[in-house]
């Protein structure tokens, strides 16, 4: 029986992609997909991080008016993104809980197993780098065929832990082949809300713990949650740059805008992730007098991120967990 289920910043030209429509339900509506999801908890919002508002009901228009141009962070209404092909596609039940997702490496062996990704590997020890941070981790960022991500994926399907990850990290669309980037059309939501230019588009795929450091993106940003659960924290573009800026000053470090950049190595290992991290997840040593939101998302659930709001990501739970996200203008 078929299965239905729910920044590298560089100098590539904007593009125009065909859209798929974004429906809007409300809770009471039916679906015909199903999405996967985690069966952990989240954990309660902190005071400081105000759960982020959800839209029940809405349409481009009303998006558009209220959160596209006025630059305010909303969720969208749950399981809204379950008809992407790639839900059918690249994610399969695991065998022994059909309510934990897992990747289909099958197909995307089949399609992709040469292409060049972008890897992230994490180690518990210290390499023959030196570079371990204050957590006790290594960290390195490497492209390699698809084909070595999609081995350790099977190799850490048996494993209870793993001393070494592999995060398929900031993946562009562009750089898979045509029949993966067919299993992503554009949401309605991005061709019609601004001026339907996409910056770029990435996927994201690992075993939790994932971890997305602080940061902020020049570009709005839509963020689907594929598969798994992700929590997202944001910072208004005043607060998240006290934070990020005081951190970096603290280290000796430029702390302006501009140092922002996404996943650099700096913000992945030594000296700044651990400080970093704690900054924003430490709920016991946060900042006073600064306000910010919290979204939990699982397999289906999509988010807005306007353009200058800072974030921080974590994958949580069991399964893989997998997003993408579109930057346009």
């Amino acid at each position: 029986m078929k299965l239905q289920q729910c920044m590298r910043y560089n100098n590539r030209v904007w593009h125009r992609l065909p859209s798929v429509a974004l429906q809007f339900l409300s809770p009471s509506q039916p679906r015909q997909r199903r999405c996967f999801t985690s069966q952990g908890e989240f954990s309660t919002t902190p005071r400081q991080y105000r759960a982020l508002e959800t839209l029940d009901n809405a349409d481009i228009n009303h998006f558009r008016t209220t959160y596209f141009a006025p630059e305010r962070p909303i969720i969208l209404p749950r399981r809204s993104f379950c008809e992407f092909p790639a839900f059918e596609r690249w994610f399969e039940p695991a065998p022994t809980d059909p309510n934990v997702c897992r990747l289909n490496t099958a197909y995307l062996g089949q399609h992709g197993a040469g292409a060049f990704v972008p890897l992230e590997l994490t180690q518990s020890s210290s390499d023959d780098t030196g570079k371990t941070g204050a957590d006790g981790l290594t960290f390195r960022q490497f492209h390699a065929p698809l084909s070595l991500f999609l081995d350790w994926i099977r190799t850490a399907e048996t494993l209870e832990t793993q001393s070494t990850r592999l995060y398929l990290a900031q993946c562009q669309l562009l750089d898979l082949p045509q029949v993966l980037r067919d299993d992503f059309p554009t949401p309605e939501l991005v061709a019609r809300a601004g001026k339907g230019d996409v910056y770029d588009t990435n996927v994201w795929i690992g075993y939790p713990p994932t971890y997305t450091p602080l940061h902020r993106d020049p570009n709005p940003n839509l963020f689907v949650q594929l598969a798994g659960q992700k929590v997202v924290r944001l910072l208004s573009p005043e607060d998240g740059q006290k934070i990020f800026g005081a951190v970096r000053r603290r280290l000796g470090r430029s702390g302006g805008r501009e140092a922002a950049a996404i996943r650099g190595e700096e913000m992945m290992q030594g000296q700044e992730r651990a400080p970093l991290e704690q900054a924003v997840w430490d709920d016991a040593t946060a900042v006073p007098g600064l306000e910010g939101y919290e979204a939990c998302l699982e397999a289906g659930d999509g988010m807005f991120i306007p353009r200058g709001w800072w974030h921080s990501i974590k994958g949580v739970g069991t399964g893989v967990t997998a997003s993408v996200n579109w930057w346009f203008r």
